[in-house]
């Protein structure tokens, strides 16, 4: 038996993530949430640049809290 959210892919993983929202702004997308994963190494206090989850997508960590994912629009 196959749980139901495997077969549903969410954008970003962010399935799990509290009150997302998405901007578009023509080819390009912005995603600003809370920080939901556990970061296992220090994190600047101010600001934090990564690579995201997904291939071609920047996460951009402000102020440890909230996240903005800046990608490509599908």
């Amino acid at each position: 038996m196959t749980p139901i959210n495997s077969t549903t892919r969410s954008r970003f993983g962010l399935q799990y993530a509290p009150s997302a929202f998405m901007v578009r702004l023509g080819r390009r997308e912005m995603v600003v949430c809370r920080d939901f994963r556990k970061r296992y190494y220090a994190v600047n206090p101010l600001i934090e640049c990564d690579t995201g989850i997904e291939a071609g997508h920047v996460e951009v960590l402000l102020m440890r809290r909230w996240l903005l994912i800046l990608s490509k629009a599908h």
